[in-house]
């Protein structure tokens, strides 16, 4: 499907898009346009590339007409751009409005104009039950994403869908990396809550949920990858064993908007989610503005489902925990 395609990345500059150019350079693929605000992250990437299948673009989502300027012929998109980090968002929640829910917004327009084939909208499990600005923001953008796809409907040029995906690991500014810095400066593992659980994935995962939204999508769909669970005690227990150090572990406690647990599938969700084997695919509600629909006409099975979280998926033990992380090239590079 890739074949003598242009495919563009919103914050390409990113964990996410730098896993995608690893799966596709040596590729069929036409052409990779990185789009992103961070000239430096990108001029890195060119130095390090040096490929003349990826242009880069710089841009911001915010800005409709710097988007529209990556978008004249484009055949996809993965659309990765986003405000991510916790404490920041609870901190200048309008910026997350802004770039997660506006700039998404600005994409999806463009994308209609020009044409584009289809659109991979990236959300997190902190979009479900959300109670921070970051998860608000994302859930919201998932709404805006469902609703545009839901007007453009099933026959339209453009399909767009959506991925929601929990923690991935060692991506950028999460705590594995933070942890193996600290280990390696014989500082303390600082840890908010030992029992709080996250979901495991590695950044492949993160590609391969992608690209099977990106295959199998209708418009307006969610989907939603199973993956494994731990807690944060047994993430730090199973990095100590990898790297032989008795470090200390030091409970600092729950920063702004954290959750105990991730939830990746709501239970109102899971009433119509289809069982794909290894992923969950969630169809667009296409009710109406029949109010009926919403308070007269409800869904009995609702109350006897359960949401699909971090706390009841399969939690991993040390010993598994330790073959996931084994599969990191951070890890590798060190172990070596």
């Amino acid at each position: 499907m890739f074949k003598n395609k242009t495919l563009l990345i919103t914050g390409g500059t990113g964990s996410f898009g730098n896993a995608v150019l690893k799966r596709f350079l040596n590729a069929d693929i036409k052409e990779i346009r990185i789009f992103s605000r961070d000239e430096k992250k990108q001029d890195d990437m060119r130095h390090a590339l040096q490929h003349p299948k990826v242009k880069f673009y710089i841009g911001d989502v915010r800005n409709k007409r710097s988007v529209d300027n990556a978008m004249r012929g484009v055949d996809y998109i993965f659309h990765a751009a986003a405000l991510k980090q916790v404490p920041s968002c609870e901190f200048f929640p309008i910026e997350a409005v802004n770039t997660n829910v506006l700039g998404t917004q600005n994409v999806l327009e463009s994308a209609i104009e020009f044409g584009v084939k289809r659109v991979v909208v990236l959300s997190t499990d902190k979009a479900a039950y959300p109670i921070n600005a970051m998860g608000i923001s994302k859930a919201m953008m998932e709404k805006v994403a469902i609703a545009q796809a839901r007007s453009l409907g099933e026959d339209a040029t453009t399909t767009i869908c959506c991925t929601r995906y929990g923690n991935v690991m060692a991506s950028r500014g999460s705590v594995i990396p933070l942890w193996i810095d600290q280990m390696k400066a014989g500082k303390e593992i600082t840890i908010t809550d030992p029992n709080m659980t996250r979901y495991m994935m590695t950044l492949d995962d993160a590609v391969d949920l992608v690209l099977y939204a990106f295959t199998h999508g209708h418009n307006g769909d969610l989907f939603v990858q199973k993956a494994p669970a731990a807690t944060l005690s047994v993430l730090a227990d199973a990095l100590k064993e990898l790297y032989k150090t008795d470090t200390t572990v030091r409970v600092i406690g729950t920063r702004h908007g954290e959750k105990l647990y991730e939830t990746l599938v709501t239970r109102e969700e899971m009433a119509k989610a289809m069982d794909m084997g290894d992923y969950f695919r969630i169809p667009a509600d296409n009710r109406d503005l029949n109010y009926d629909k919403f308070f007269v006409d409800g869904e009995e099975e609702i109350s006897v489902i359960e949401d699909y979280h971090s706390h009841n998926t399969t939690q991993l033990d040390v010993d598994g925990m330790k073959k996931l992380l084994l599969k990191l090239d951070i890890i590798q590079n060190d172990l070596k």
